[in-house]
């Protein structure tokens, strides 16, 4: 029979003074499999056109039928975090297995802008959102803000779901993230 063995505080590292260490922490979420999404929304005072941005996520989930909500996880003072604060209107691209690049290029740390990394992607603008949609995605989904709660070192945002689409032409299973790695389910 299969017993938890605890990480080692002396090779983890000293705990929060609330319980357990980030890397305990860490190694645990890890064998959590999670569906990847790409979140966009369009900044309209960037530019005279406005800019585009997006964020890879793992932590995207259905909250409510009714209403029809939604929530995504970002991290406090990142760009779609200071985004999302101002602009109520956002989108979701579930990817699928064959997408694994994008969901790679939209979560590098220090990366070069988002106009850049949007411009070879075959994309379409969200009719009820204005934010860009990953054509090829498995499903998309267009929110409205209607909640945002501080949540440690993110901000979980709540979207009601404006509009959804099952776009034609999504071929494969869902992309997943498990122990660090994006990986095709079997």
């Amino acid at each position: 029979m299969p017993q938890n063995v605890p990480v080692s505080q002396e090779a983890a590292g000293a705990p929060h003074p609330g319980g357990v260490d980030e890397e305990e922490f860490r190694a645990a979420m890890a064998r959590l499999a999670a569906g990847v999404v790409l979140v966009t929304a369009h900044d309209p005072e960037d530019g005279p056109r406005g800019e585009d941005v997006g964020m890879t996520a793992t932590s995207f989930l259905s909250v409510s039928l009714e209403p029809p909500l939604v929530l995504v996880s970002v991290r406090q003072d990142s760009r779609m975090d200071e985004l999302l604060e101002r602009q109520p209107l956002w989108a979701v691209s579930v990817l699928a297995e064959g997408q694994r690049p994008i969901a790679g290029r939209f979560s590098m740390r220090g990366r070069v802008s988002d106009r850049l990394l949007f411009q070879d992607m075959p994309r379409t603008r969200g009719a009820v959102s204005g934010a860009l949609l990953v054509d090829g995605a498995l499903a998309t989904v267009e929110c409205r803000t209607e909640q945002r709660v501080d949540a440690g070192d993110h901000t979980l945002v709540i979207g009601r779901v404006l509009a959804t689409s099952l776009p034609a032409g999504a071929e494969g299973g869902p992309l997943a993230y498990f122990r660090g790695r994006y990986r095709r389910l079997a």
